[in-house]
């Protein structure tokens, strides 16, 4: 039978909250025997699932998570960092200079990548599509991908500089997201972004295995991270929820 004294987590401190009356901080330790290995969704699933739920609390926030490097070791973590993406888009000794492209909504695919073009010809690094720019009736993900590269190529001949845009390849289940960034690989892009909180860990630990792989860059957008991070005394502190995205990669 299972022991509990083994698996059970273990509170090993309390303190006051200063200034505020019945708050307090507790410091609680599990064994790492709970979590699978590598699973940023198992970490999560046992230690928020269901006890912000609990009624005798009325209110519940994680402000921060400790990880030993035992178990940190069993996620593949970010593979690139700033340098990387400097040396993709040969920029260097200055800072990187990009925008969203807006109108973010209603654009056709052709005007969308007319609008990259013009930016990036008059002088950008890169350009990104936003959070919720998938693949809308009025601008199907194919045809924005191969309007973007167009608009890419065009500019990189006219500047002779390199030039980049975030496709955002998030998608409503992992195999059609996989199917995008390999389409923008194909299409010799080197950056895809997604939509982690909304499409998922699982999804988002998916597609960096893939980018890290294919030699992709992934950018990440935080879109939905307010429902969870705004409130002073409830929720999760973004400080947990960027470890968690850099432990999936």
């Amino acid at each position: 039978l299972t022991s509990l004294d083994r698996y059970k987590g273990r509170c090993y401190d309390i303190e006051s909250v200063a200034g505020e009356e019945e708050q307090y901080i507790a410091y609680v330790a599990y064994p790492l025997d709970l979590f699978e290995e590598g699973s940023v969704t198992n970490l999560l699933t046992s230690i928020v699932g269901n006890v912000f739920g609990f009624k005798a609390l009325r209110a519940l926030r994680l402000e921060d998570l400790r990880i030993p490097p035992a178990y940190s070791k069993t996620f593949q973590g970010p593979p690139h960092g700033i340098q990387v993406e400097r040396d993709k888009l040969n920029k260097y000794g200055r800072s990187l200079l990009g925008c969203t492209i807006k109108p973010k909504l209603g654009l056709s695919a052709k005007n969308y990548g007319r609008a990259v073009y013009e930016c990036l010809r008059g002088g950008l690094d890169f350009t990104k599509d936003d959070e919720n720019v998938n693949s809308q009736p009025f601008m199907r993900w194919r045809d924005r991908f191969l309007f973007v590269a167009e608009a890419i190529y065009k500019s990189q001949a006219e500047t002779g500089e390199i030039k980049g845009h975030y496709l955002n390849a998030t998608a409503g289940h992992v195999d059609e997201m996989l199917k995008r960034a390999q389409c923008a690989k194909e299409l010799g892009m080197p950056i895809v972004m997604h939509d982690y909180l909304t499409a998922g860990f699982t999804a988002n630990t998916t597609l960096a295995h893939y980018c890290r792989d294919h030699s992709l860059l992934l950018h990440i957008h935080r879109a939905m991270h307010a429902v969870i991070d705004r409130q002073r005394i409830h929720g999760i502190h973004f400080r947990v929820l960027a470890k968690a995205l850099r432990m999936s990669g």
